[in-house]
């Protein structure tokens, strides 16, 4: 299984970005999907995940602000970043979840200028 993040870029805060993760094979097989980022000198940590049955998790952080979601036809999840803030600036990784193992994208930087 190979998950490749996309979507990371430059915007200036209030604006908006959308990441994708693609994810080879079936992601219907995946039990959650999720998205985590680090930034420069902290750990990695949760921003949302999105069970195989439809539930969703934020970090409160990012609650009302970023939305999941899972499309199975394309074996894609996606991350709706809105409202974007300078303190969101970092290092966006996918995660898959399949019974015990992990699974990680290579990580996309976002960077939110003030």
């Amino acid at each position: 299984v190979q998950l490749q993040a996309s979507g990371g870029g430059l915007v200036q805060a209030g604006g908006s970005l959308r990441l994708s993760c693609a994810v080879s094979g079936s992601i219907i097989r995946m039990n959650v999907m999720g998205w985590y980022r680090q930034a420069p000198g902290k750990q990695r940590e949760l921003v949302a995940t999105h069970t195989s049955g439809g539930r969703t998790n934020y970090a409160d952080s990012v609650k009302g602000r970023f939305t999941i979601s899972r499309d199975n036809v394309k074996n894609t999840v996606y991350l709706q970043m809105n409202s974007l803030k300078p303190e969101d600036t970092a290092v966006y990784y996918c995660n898959g979840k399949l019974s015990t193992i992990d699974y990680w994208g290579q990580g996309t930087q976002v960077t939110v200028s003030s």
